[in-house]
C-alpha cells in the first residue's frame, strides 16, 4: 500500500480501522452510520472499495481487519519502534550477505522479525524470507544491505548500552 491516496481516502480508512479497533461492525450499513456520526458521508461503492483495499474479510460476527491492514495505517513511527522492538528481543546477529540481510534469531522468532520488517516498510528492502531462526531481507544491491545492517545493528546497540552490557 505503498501507491498515494488522496487525503479523504486515507481520512476514512482510518476510521474504518479505528471503528474495528473499536468493537464489531457487522454491514456496510453500519459502517456508513458510524462514519457519519464522525462526519464522514461516504457512498456505498466508495465504502466498498475502502473495505477492499484494507483486507477486510466478512464473517458471520462482522469485519474484520487482517492486522497488516491496521499496521500499515499505523504512523510510521510506531511500525519502526514494533520494529525495534522486534530487532531487540529476537535477533541474536544481523550481517550483511551480498545484497541480502541475514538475521539470527531463537527458533520460532524468525517469523515476527520478518512481519516487523515489512510493516515498518524501510527505504532499501526488497522483501523479507522468514525460516524459522533465519530471517533473509533482501536488498537492491550490496551497499543498500549494509546500510540495512547498520540501522539495524542500531537497535541492537541501544540495548546492550541500555543494559549496561
Amino acid at each position: 500500500m505503498n501507491e498515494h491516496k488522496d487525503p479523504g481516502s486515507l481520512r476514512r480508512q482510518e476510521a474504518i480501522v479505528d471503528l474495528l479497533r473499536s468493537g464489531t461492525v457487522r454491514s456496510q450499513a453500519e459502517f456508513q452510520q458510524l462514519l457519519k456520526k464522525r462526519g464522514i458521508e461516504v457512498a456505498q461503492p466508495t465504502l466498498s472499495r475502502d473495505l477492499r483495499e484494507l483486507g477486510l474479510a466478512k464473517t458471520p460476527r462482522g469485519y474484520l481487519a487482517p492486522q497488516a491492514a491496521v499496521m500499515q495505517l499505523a504512523p510510521a513511527a510506531l511500525r519502526e519502534e514494533k520494529l525495534r522492538r522486534a530487532l531487540r528481543g529476537f535477533a541474536l546477529s544481523i550481517q550483511p550477505a551480498g545484497s541480502l540481510v541475514v538475521i539470527k534469531t531463537p527458533p520460532a522468532a524468525a517469523h515476527p522479525v520478518a512481519r516487523a520488517i515489512d510493516e515498518a516498510e524501510l527505504a532499501g528492502v526488497m522483501g523479507t524470507i522468514a525460516g524459522d531462526d533465519t530471517v533473509f531481507v533482501a536488498a537492491p544491491g550490496e551497499k543498500a544491505a549494509r546500510a540495512l545492517v547498520r540501522r539495524m545493528t542500531a537497535s541492537l546497540e541501544k540495548r546492550a548500552g541500555g543494559a549496561g552490557a
